[in-house]
């Protein structure tokens, strides 16, 4: 495989999953860590990734406000922000995870809408800050710098005592066989709590992370109520996610 094509390629997975590992890149393109690492270093030094300890992030994923152009997959983020959108009603208490999709729910809100919401990620609690009459409290703790959200048994103790109606999660990867999945254990814990805690829990998801597998577990697909993308619930690449049972929007 040429340099280039790798380089396209390792970009596409960054933008995708927001977060690379240099030993999941090697496996994946047979090649060895000392060639990944040269071309994370070329693609960090053009600006196109964000390059950290072991890995990479998309650069996307990185600031508390962006632009439409600097987010991969806009067009099909903002679809899915705006049916995530629909599903709140006021006095409703809301449970939010990190990542730019969420990132866009959060930016989307109406500004009429009265409900609380709850994040353990800093930058979707900036853009909350936003609206005028919904209320944000950030859940915090230790801050992971790779996934941007709060980490650690103090977060997972704030969210054993709240009740949310609706938890809106992110993922790396999701599969109807494999359910849910992440890369960093930190934040697998994180988000199994807020699961466990949530009466509704809503996975929004950009149709290019079907069918991917991360290296950690989160949940089976039995434990997500809606999955959220931007294809038509009738799409025939949400057929083994229509057979699990979950709902689809």
């Amino acid at each position: 495989m040429l340099k280039e094509e790798r380089h396209r390629l390792i970009l596409r997975e960054v933008n995708i999953h927001n977060k690379v590992l240099i030993a999941d890149l090697t496996d994946k393109f047979d090649v060895s860590e000392d060639t990944v690492r040269r071309d994370l270093h070329e693609l960090a030094n053009s600006g196109k990734i964000q390059k950290v300890r072991g890995g990479a992030l998309s650069k996307s994923y990185s600031g508390y406000s962006y632009h439409e152009q600097d987010i991969y997959a806009y067009r099909e983020k903002n679809l899915i922000a705006r049916k995530a959108v629909s599903l709140l009603k006021d006095g409703m208490l809301v449970l939010i995870s990190g990542g730019s999709t969420n990132l866009e729910i959060a930016r989307l809100v109406p500004p009429e809408l009265k409900v609380t919401f709850l994040t353990v990620s800093l930058s979707t609690a900036m853009q909350l800050l936003e609206h005028p009459v919904s209320e944000t409290i950030f859940i915090g703790g230790q801050l992971s710098k790779s996934a941007k959200i709060s980490v650690g048994g103090e977060v997972i103790g704030k969210l054993s005592e709240v009740r949310p109606d609706i938890c809106f999660l992110g993922t790396n990867g999701i599969d109807a066989s494999a359910g849910i999945t992440e890369s960093d254990w930190e934040v697998v814990i994180v988000k199994k709590a807020m699961i466990q805690a949530s009466s509704k829990v809503v996975l929004c998801a950009i149709a290019e992370k079907l069918n991917t597998v991360q290296r950690i577990k989160v949940c089976d697909m039995s434990q997500i109520d809606l999955l959220v993308t931007e294809l038509d619930p009738q799409s025939e690449l949400l057929t083994s996610y229509r057979n699990t049972g979950v709902q689809l929007a």
